[in-house]
């Protein structure tokens, strides 16, 4: 992206409709409150349990690992039993509003299958942690970190081959267009999939995932249908293909290297008073230092998300010179997801991924004007 890149003023009442930023504006504000109670239920929960939860280990005879780990599982378990009336909330909002049919029951099934995936991480670090500090003591944090950067590129590289819910994308158009995008971006013969979610959404996504041959670009299949016209679809599949292009994902991994270094320290001396990370009894407290440090890294990983989002777009309108088609496509988005276009400063530091919709608007007239200007002036 241009360092110098200034985005103009966008008039979001005008562009996106005065009603419907209205509407996403009370929609969005339930959300933001529900997660803001949802955080002072998880730490209250997670605070009592590392004080109270050390006394299970005196009813365990699994060994201090296997005691540990059943200990993260059962404050993994108390956690979300707390979190379960904000996500039925969350899910009955979504109802009213028309953004989800999904039922009750498919929800907490789904939230099962997820719960379950939530177990085994837990189970793999405090295996891994716990094997580490009991044979090097306080100096496990440093490989410890490496551990897990290791284990967090496996499974970036692995998930695409894991994923049963897709099929090959058939769109003649866009995959004529993706060859041409390919080449212009340094790719080459990358898989596009479609998953569908039509039956219980009507909000539309994309996503760029795996590494080196897992690469790929899923689409839902909401996204190549009605308000999503096809320039639209295509700024979409240029967009994704940019992500791997600009090696986001493998640059997400070197983030992450760099804030679980110092988070293994931090967490090695915050279980300092319980044994030690060996110890089964510093578990709970381990629960509750890993959840502080995620809220507390959340504006930098939020910051760092925006801004590969962002060299995204602009290498998406540097392929397809189409900002029209960018802008229609952030005016769709609020139209099938009730985005705000511009929610408040607090929500987009802490929760912010992508750019606001009204930014994204910016940086498509922002890159017309500098193609504008460009433009060499017919000669008298």
């Amino acid at each position: 992206m241009p360092g110098d890149l200034a985005l103009p003023a966008v008039d979001a009442d005008a562009t996106f409709g005065a009603e419907r930023v209205a509407e996403a504006e009370r929609y969005e504000r339930f959300f933001f409150v529900l997660w803001a109670l949802a955080q002072v239920a998880l730490f209250a929960t997670l605070f009592l349990y590392a004080r109270k939860g050390a006394s299970f280990t005196r009813e365990s005879a699994a060994g201090p690992i296997g005691t540990g780990m059943l200990l993260g599982m059962l404050g993994l378990a108390i956690a979300w039993l707390v979190g379960l009336p904000f996500g039925l909330a969350a899910l009955w909002w979504a109802r009213r509003h028309d953004q989800e049919e999904t039922g009750y029951l498919g929800w907490l099934l789904d939230d099962w299958t997820l719960l379950a995936a939530q177990f085994a991480a837990v189970c793999l670090a405090l295996l891994v942690v716990m094997g580490l500090a009991r044979r090097l003591g306080e100096r496990w944090w440093l490989p410890g970190a490496g551990v897990f950067v290791g284990i967090a590129a496996l499974f970036t590289f692995v998930a695409p081959y894991l994923d049963f819910t897709t099929e090959p994308l058939r769109d003649e158009a866009l995959l004529a267009a993706a060859e041409r995008y390919e080449g212009e971006l340094g790719l080459e013969g990358l898989p596009l999939r479609v998953v569908e979610v039509s039956d219980h959404t009507d909000q539309a996504n994309a996503y760029a995932y795996g590494l080196g041959p897992s690469r790929r670009v899923v689409f839902w299949d909401t996204m190549l249908a009605a308000p999503f016209s096809q320039p639209e679809q295509k700024v979409v599949l240029a967009h994704e293909l940019a992500h791997h292009s600009e090696d986001h994902l493998p640059e997400g991994i070197a983030w992450f290297a760099l804030f679980a270094v110092p988070g293994a320290w931090i967490l090695m001396r915050a279980t300092r008073a319980r044994g030690g990370m060996g110890a089964p009894e510093a578990v709970p407290v381990a629960l509750l230092v890993v959840a502080v440090l995620q809220l507390a890294s959340a504006p930098a990983a939020s910051a760092i998300s925006r801004r590969m989002e962002a060299e995204a777009d602009w290498q998406a309108l540097r392929v397809t010179h189409d900002p029209a088609a960018l802008e229609g496509l952030m005016v769709g988005f609020s139209e099938t997801s009730l985005g705000d276009p511009d929610p408040p400063r607090w929500t987009q530091l802490l929760l912010g991924t992508h750019p606001t919709l009204e930014d994204r608007v910016a940086m498509a007239r922002a890159w017309a004007e500098r193609e504008a200007a460009a433009v060499p002036a017919p000669g008298p």
